[in-house]
């Protein structure tokens, strides 16, 4: 059995990079475009907003634990692509919430911890106006003055009720303040390490009542960035009482420990410079570098996914392929013989066919190889798994099938996982690289064909679910790829 892989290429896509396909760029904010925001939700209880929040995948919001201290998941239905709360908003969805997770360590008192994460009660399709964004990974470092957007339904002026309310999405524009100058204006000890904050010294602009879980977010090149979650604040744009957020960069493991398949994308934010913040001092206030809080449990480098740091591919046509090309590529082996081709989507899954198991798909039988060049002589790099489950999609003319390993690979030049699409479309005539193994051109080792192919019309046979190639040759074998 012959499967192949397709690879689209996307200048050195880093992790699920999200863009804004609508955005060209509360209080003292403006409307927002629509589509400006595609992350952005709106919660509703008994019928109206209450809180805001951030799509983060397909299926899990991120938004403030304070907002959930005596609401249960039944009583909240999430809105994604809605620009307005009153009138209609054709671009929108929504959904039920089967589970609310709040940061264990959430304190009620001092605000730390104010994370919180909604599970939807299915999955939501991606358009241009509902898109995940990325979070901040663990390593960013975020100076004082970095320009940030705020979003949301919530007041326009401080105390403001309903009536006071926006019905179109609101939008502002303010800058990063550094902990020490924040602790300054709140009281030394009063923001920790895992809030960061944001406003301007004069005030005028600032999150609100009604913001809270919602999305700060900055820009780095054509990708977005949250950098915290909206928390709280002495009243609303006061001058020197910045807005006080969550900050994201601190809950990763956190994060990925709830959510166990289709983990949000990480991004590393760095401000260069110097940070001006570290030259702020006050009365009680620490040296600069001496922590408000106690440091976090030591937080693991993310795994960022589509790095093929051996790739440099820029030829056209069909060759042989060398050691790390391909560093996703995986070798299924029963009873020890090559079977399929698969490839690594996680630190511990393999995505495959499923009709490569309608001999058998008992997970004992299998091994996965990572690693490997040729299916015989010596492969240096590789490592073999054994394969604990196989999950074969159950959705009507699906054909993927998911193979869990028993351990996590140590990463390497040589095994990476790769990046899904997310549901994103791709024109016809998108370059794309197709990988496997036979005894064809590879000859009597075998070794790990490539060929260079483009994205192609499928024709009468055109759903949302194929994508189709140009036909090539690859292991001596004509093939026409429809997915």
């Amino acid at each position: 059995s012959s499967v192949i892989n397709i690879f689209i290429v996307m200048d050195r896509v880093l992790l699920r990079l999200r863009s804004s396909p609508r955005n060209s760029r509360i209080v003292g904010g403006a409307v927002a475009l629509e589509g400006s925001w595609p992350w952005q939700v709106s919660l509703h209880r008994s019928g109206g907003h209450f809180c805001g929040g951030s799509l983060i995948n397909n299926q899990w919001v991120l938004s403030a634990a304070h907002c959930f201290q005596t609401i249960t998941a039944g009583q909240v239905t999430v809105y994604l692509g809605r620009q307005t709360q009153a009138g209609p908003n054709p671009n929108e969805e929504s959904r039920s919430v089967s589970q609310i997770i709040s940061h264990p360590d959430y304190d009620s008192g001092s605000n730390d911890n104010d994370v919180a994460l909604l599970r939807l009660s299915s999955e939501t399709p991606f358009t241009d106006y509902i898109v995940p964004v990325c979070l901040a990974a663990p390593d960013s470092s975020v100076h004082s003055g970095v320009s940030s957007w705020v979003t949301g339904w919530g007041a326009l002026t401080e105390g403001g009720g309903s009536g006071f309310s926006p019905d179109d999405l609101m939008e502002v524009e303010v800058p990063t303040v550094g902990n020490r100058q924040c602790n300054c204006d709140y009281g030394v000890g009063q923001i920790t390490d895992n809030m960061l904050c944001a406003g301007f010294r004069e005030g005028g602009k600032d999150s609100c009542q009604g913001d809270s879980g919602g999305p700060l977010v900055t820009k780095r090149g054509d990708v977005w960035i949250q950098l915290a979650v909206v928390s709280f604040g002495f009243g609303c744009a006061r001058p020197e009482f910045p807005g006080v957020y969550a900050r994201v960069s601190r809950y990763m493991s956190w994060i990925n420990s709830q959510i166990v398949s289709d983990q949000p994308g990480y991004v590393t934010f760095t401000s260069t410079g110097t940070d001006s913040d570290l030259s702020v001092t006050c009365t009680g206030l620490p040296d600069p570098g001496t922590s408000t809080t106690s440091p976090p449990a030591t937080t693991p480098k993310p795994v960022v996914c589509g790095q093929a740091p051996l790739n440099s591919r820029i030829l056209e046509g069909s060759s042989v392929a060398s050691a790390g090309i391909w560093p996703w590529m995986a070798s299924l082996q029963r009873n020890g013989s090559h079977v399929c081709g698969g490839t690594l989507v996680s630190e511990d899954t393999v995505m495959s066919d499923a009709s490569c198991f309608s001999s058998s798909s008992v997970a004992s039988e299998w091994t996965v190889v990572l690693g490997r060049l040729q299916q015989s002589g010596s492969n240096p790099f590789e490592v073999t798994l054994n394969v604990t489950n196989i999950t074969l999609s159950s959705l009507s003319g699906s054909n993927v099938a998911l193979l869990s390993l028993s351990s996590r690979p140590t990463l390497s030049d040589y095994i990476q996982p790769i990046c899904l699409d997310d549901g994103r479309t791709f024109t016809v005539g998108t370059t794309c690289w197709a990988a496997g193994w036979s005894s064809g051109r590879g000859g009597d080792q075998q070794v790990l064909q490539e060929i260079q192919t483009s994205v192609a019309s499928c024709g009468e046979t055109s759903t949302s679910d194929n994508i189709c190639t140009s036909s090539f040759t690859l292991e001596q074998v004509e093939i026409k790829v429809i997915y």
